[in-house]
C-alpha cells in the first residue's frame, strides 16, 4: 500500500493481519522468538514511511537514519557507543544511520517510521 491518494491510516488500531510479516534473520534474534510485522505507506524518491511491530523478545539492527513516533508498547533500545532509550507510546526517536542497535521489547512495539 503506497500513498497515491489523500487518506487517513488509524494506524495505533490496525489488526495484526492488516500487517505483514517481515521475518528477521535468524542471525539478528538475540532471545525469544520475536516476530515483526509491516505495512509500507510510501516508498520513493529516497524515502519510505511505513507502520513497524516487533513482539517480545531481542534482536539487533543497523539503522538507517529514521525519525519515529511509538504507537504502543514498550521498549529499550542500546545504542552501541552511545545512549540506551527507554521507548514508550507518544515517543518520538530519532537513529543515525550505521547505528549498531539491540532492540529489547517488553510488550510489543508498534510505530510509524520515516527512513530516508
Amino acid at each position: 500500500m503506497f500513498t497515491d491518494i489523500a487518506r487517513v491510516v488509524r494506524a495505533a488500531a490496525l489488526p495484526d493481519a492488516d500487517l505483514e510479516t517481515d521475518p528477521l534473520d535468524p542471525g539478528k534474534v538475540v532471545s525469544g522468538a520475536p516476530e515483526v510485522r509491516v505495512l509500507g505507506l510510501h516508498d520513493g524518491d529516497g524515502v519510505a514511511v511505513g507502520v513497524w511491530q516487533h513482539s517480545a523478545g531481542v534482536s539487533r539492527d543497523v539503522e538507517a537514519d529514521e525519525i519515529f513516533v511509538v504507537l504502543s508498547g514498550r521498549a529499550t533500545v542500546e545504542v552501541e557507543g552511545g545512549p540506551t532509550l527507554e521507548i514508550g507510546p507518544g515517543d518520538v526517536g530519532l537513529l543515525p544511520a550505521g547505528a549498531r542497535t539491540t532492540w529489547t521489547v517488553h510488550e510489543t512495539l508498534r510505530k510509524v517510521y520515516v527512513v530516508a
